[in-house]
């Protein structure tokens, strides 16, 4: 073979669509999708997908989800969702429904969404579904309750909302999101609760222990008693249950005879005056005072101090006149 018949059997370059390939190392599923489109319009996604499928869209032909059961995202996540997109790509694909010609819905992802427009993305990929209103619903429920990062009350009021608005009876929404009934009724039995105390769980002012005792007192104002004494004197579940069962609920009877004959035995102090005793004393010696009642009548009576001089201050009003 001549040199020159070697030079032409040598590539002078790649061809277009391997440095293409090549080229979208890295860019995650965008890169895979593209590389199967031949036409630009293709990749902008002005032709129509079917069902089932997963096609790259242009941001602006995807609308927010109407049943979007979250309405908050923390912004600096978001920001380092989208740094990652600018390096990795997208991943995983969002979920969408069309609703018309180069129009679609979003079922799923709205994070990634709203990262994608911050990293700058014109398109993204998405797959294609078919869904009614209910399912659309349905789904973007299920998909908040499986996040990790959701508090009690948020998990409550997407079962409330599936049980109500979808229809489903418990024993089905159980089978849906992976739960036993048992569990799915304890949820939902926390919106039961005074919206003070809803508030405080979702805040992690109390946790799902201490929400489930309070559960079982049947009075809303001793709920709510209980609920910031629980706050102020940071009581364990264990401690708040003792409480509930020592008589602050009349209904609840403890299971074992020898604890319910020395419930009977032992006279109870009323919540009410309980507080009423520990306000009057914080005001005499201008710190807090924690009144706890124990078995038997017995009890203990804390005042707090802030320091050597605060302790003396207190031993001071305490000495006879």
């Amino acid at each position: 073979m001549s040199e020159k018949q070697e030079e032409k059997s040598v590539p002078a370059a790649l061809p277009a669509a391997v440095k293409r390939k090549v080229g979208g190392l890295g860019r995650g599923l965008n890169a895979l999708i593209e590389g199967s489109y031949e036409k630009k319009s293709d990749r902008l996604g002005l032709v129509p997908h079917p069902v089932n499928s997963v096609g790259l869209i242009p941001l602006g032909h995807i609308e927010a989800n109407p049943y979007q059961p979250r309405t908050h995202f923390d912004q600096d996540a978001l920001q380092e969702l989208a740094e990652s997109i600018k390096v990795q790509g997208i991943i995983q694909p969002v979920t969408v429904r069309q609703t018309g010609t180069n129009a679609y819905q979003l079922i799923s992802g709205e994070r990634r969404l709203q990262a994608s427009k911050l990293a700058g993305l014109d398109t993204i990929p998405a797959y294609i579904r078919k869904a009614d209103d209910q399912q659309m619903l349905e789904m973007a429920l299920i998909e908040n309750i499986q996040r990790e990062n959701l508090n009690a009350i948020e998990i409550a009021l997407s079962y409330q909302r599936l049980v109500s608005e979808c229809n489903l009876k418990q024993e089905e929404l159980g089978d849906r999101v992976g739960k036993n009934r048992s569990t799915v009724t304890n949820y939902l039995r926390l919106l039961k609760l005074p919206p003070d105390i809803q508030i405080g769980l979702r805040d992690t002012a109390i946790s799902m222990g201490h929400a489930r005792a309070l559960i079982s007192v049947d009075n809303p104002e001793q709920q709510l008693e209980l609920f910031h004494r629980i706050v102020a004197e940071e009581l364990s579940v264990r401690r708040v249950e003792q409480l509930v069962r020592a008589g602050l609920n009349p209904a609840t009877k403890p299971d074992d005879a020898d604890a319910k004959k020395q419930q009977d035995a032992t006279p109870q102090v009323p919540v009410a005056e309980l507080r009423r005793t520990e306000r009057h004393l914080t005001e005499r010696f201008g710190s807090r005072v924690m009144v706890k009642p124990g078995p038997q009548g017995r009890g203990e009576i804390k005042i707090a101090f802030d320091s050597v001089e605060d302790m003396q201050r207190i031993l001071h009003i305490l000495q006879p006149a």
